[in-house]
């Protein structure tokens, strides 16, 4: 396929803005979309030329619409849809309330799958579809139930979605990074910058590899997955995780 066109969603930091940076490297259009102000801001300065940086909600099905009008209006179709957009809230069982829950579950799950629903229009055939999972929702860590569920239900659709777009043969992947060095990482609820440090550390040395994920690895694999050369792969989760979760 010719004229190659991405969208990101979270694409202003961490895994999403790495990818955005990869992809705009191997010549893609790119378009990437985030909610905080400041980290659009900092995105528009940061990202290569040409690069598309929007303001959205990923929770919001309106802000979904005006995203799809934009990236219609720019590139006209997609060859990529990275669904990365989510948010963490550690919350153990005893603590969790239903605001709480809502929000895990409007943004990491019903955003992601009304984004899909709503671009398929856009991608062309052939196209790739990433979705971020992570490790989380297949091994256990207290107080990750909310987390793990909103992003583990997206896994569960993934086959099936795989063979409803099979016809067009438009794939659908998803990509589970373990622990990876990022701002929503480093900005953990309930948890001052010492202690985060801490944890870090610790998690790095208990790694088979002996430090933690960066994005720049998350963005590799997503790239992998958006080429010609995983024209025959769908319907699978790769873990990237430097062996996390291996050992018994």
């Amino acid at each position: 396929m010719s004229a190659r066109a991405a969208l990101i969603t979270g694409g202003t930091s961490g895994i999403g803005k790495a990818t955005a940076e990869v992809l705009h490297s191997r010549g893609y259009q790119v378009a990437v979309t985030g909610q905080r102000p400041e980290s659009v801001t900092r995105a528009r300065e940061e990202l290569p030329e040409g690069v598309l940086v929007l303001q959205a909600d990923a929770g919001s099905l309106v802000d979904t619409d005006e995203v799809v009008s934009e990236v219609r209006e720019r590139f006209g179709t997609l060859t990529t849809l990275f669904l990365n957009a989510g948010v963490s809230r550690p919350v153990t069982l005893d603590a969790c309330d239903e605001a709480t829950f809502d929000e895990v579950f409007t943004v990491n799950t019903k955003g992601q799958f009304f984004t899909l629903v709503k671009t398929l229009p856009l991608l062309s055939d052939g196209a790739s579809i990433i979705v971020t999972v992570g490790i989380g929702a297949t091994r256990g860590l207290t107080g990750n139930s909310l987390t793990a569920g909103s992003r583990g239900a997206l896994l569960t659709m993934i086959p099936t979605l795989a063979l409803e777009l099979a016809p067009r043969r438009i794939r659908i992947n998803a990509v589970s990074p373990g622990y990876t060095d990022t701002p929503m990482l480093r900005a953990t609820p309930g948890m001052g910058s010492d202690q985060i440090a801490a944890m870090l550390a610790a998690t790095a040395m208990k790694n088979p590899f002996g430090r933690l994920g960066r994005p720049e690895d998350i963005a590799e694999t997503v790239a992998f997955l958006a080429s010609d050369g995983a024209a025959y792969v769908t319907g699978q989760e790769i873990v990237v995780s430097g062996g996390a979760g291996l050992a018994v």
